[in-house]
């Protein structure tokens, strides 16, 4: 009888480089940890593939420079808007090096951030002191001063680092940094805005453009493109995903993630001779139970994935099945179990909504990718590459 369900391995790697072949290298290190732990493979397994891993064998890096010379190909001269980016040293700090080096003096660059957390949960009041002393302010839209009076300084739970003081620090004599939670306050003070706000841009685009803003640009639009021959770009997220890779110089997120998923499973075909799923994954979409911060800071948690990991799980709460057994011998209960998942794979109609309650229909590239993300991490394990077995296997698969 098998006892075990859902499998997950980190996959160890070498170092890549730029212009390294990444389909033979893991599946060269998949088959060799398969032979070494050892395990096998099988129908329906899957393979994640870190974003970062993937572009960096692609070498799509871009300098501190040339998202200078973008913002400045591209943003009116003049004073700027720069709307509810994220708190993150590595995310965009970088960016605001290059926006402040590509908007020339004597612009200023008003940076508006929601308060008291932005979207991805990370604070910059505390929350308990918000709710006492918010009835003080005057307007919903205030500046630092105002902050730093009403709500004292705030540094980050986990960093320690206070990010109005951070942001301000590449030109303090041009930079202000303002709260507000409605993106029409901007357009008091300001009618050009780079919006930098990840998952809800569309929705600030809009309502800024219905509000009279004279010029919008999000952060999907600056380094959507080659700057010079070689450089680094993504097409479809720009700077969005980008990460800190050195002093001067960022990581984008990676492109052509489906053509590389699909070969990529193609070689796995051919040498393991199993139709196993892969993905490409970032940030996996899980909330921090401390201080409230939603890990997602990339536009998607995967941006590219075979066609067999389209949809939503179909499940039933095998507990409420066996519950509803009442009194019933353990075998009972297992057989009542057995046969409620044979009708639903039988049934071409929706599963009974008493069965499915509280199984959250979440789509299987953010599942999967957050899962692996959760067994990758983002230190020093080692394991770019993961590899996922009986995830879709139910209670009475063998």
């Amino acid at each position: 009888m098998r006892c075990t369900g859902t499998t997950v391995r980190g996959i160890r790697m070498p170092i890549v480089r730029k212009g390294d072949n990444l389909i033979e290298i893991i599946t060269e290190y998949l088959l060799f940890a398969a032979e070494s732990e050892p395990f096998h493979f099988k129908d329906r397994d899957v393979v994640g593939v870190t974003e970062s891993f993937f572009a960096r064998s692609q070498g799509n890096i871009v300098s501190i420079d040339e998202v200078a010379e973008d913002v400045a190909r591209k943003v009116p001269k003049g004073d700027i808007a720069v709307a509810f980016p994220i708190l993150s040293r590595n995310r965009f700090l970088p960016m605001l090096n290059g926006i402040v080096k590509g908007i020339p003096a004597p612009g200023k660059i008003r940076i508006y951030t929601s308060y008291p957390s932005d979207e991805v949960g990370n604070r910059i009041i505390d929350p308990a002191s918000f709710y006492e002393r918010k009835s003080k302010l005057a307007s919903e839209c205030f500046d630092e001063s105002t902050w730093e009076k009403t709500f004292g300084r705030y540094k980050h739970a986990f960093t320690g680092v206070d990010y109005v003081e951070l942001y301000r620090g590449p030109d303090p004599d041009r930079i202000e940094v303002w709260f507000t939670n409605n993106p029409l306050d901007i357009l008091k003070r300001d009618r050009n805005v780079l919006i930098a706000s990840i998952h809800a841009r569309a929705m600030h685009r809009d309502i800024l453009s219905k509000g009279g803003a004279n010029w919008l640009c999000d952060l999907t639009e600056i380094c959507n493109a080659p700057i010079h021959e070689g450089s680094g770009y993504n097409p479809d997220y720009g700077l969005l995903g980008s990460n800190y890779s050195s002093d001067s110089t960022l990581k984008l997120f990676p492109r052509d993630c489906k053509a590389f998923v699909n070969e990529l499973q193609a070689a796995l075909l051919r040498k393991t001779g199993k139709n196993m799923q892969v993905l490409i994954y970032g940030d996996g979409a899980f909330k921090d139970p401390v201080c409230g911060i939603w890990e997602l800071a990339d536009p998607v948690v995967s941006p590219g994935y075979t066609d067999g990991l389209e949809g939503t799980p179909s499940e039933i709460k095998l507990k409420l099945v066996a519950d509803s057994a009442g009194n019933a011998t353990a075998s009972e209960a297992r057989r009542a179990v057995a046969q409620a998942i044979e009708a639903k794979r039988g049934s071409a109609h929706a599963i009974d909504a008493k069965l499915s309650l509280g199984t959250t229909p979440r789509r299987y590239p953010d599942l999967l990718g957050s899962l692996c993300d959760l067994a990758s991490g983002s230190g020093d394990k080692g394991t770019p590459v993961i590899h996922i077995s009986g995830y879709f296997d139910s209670y009475i698969d063998e």
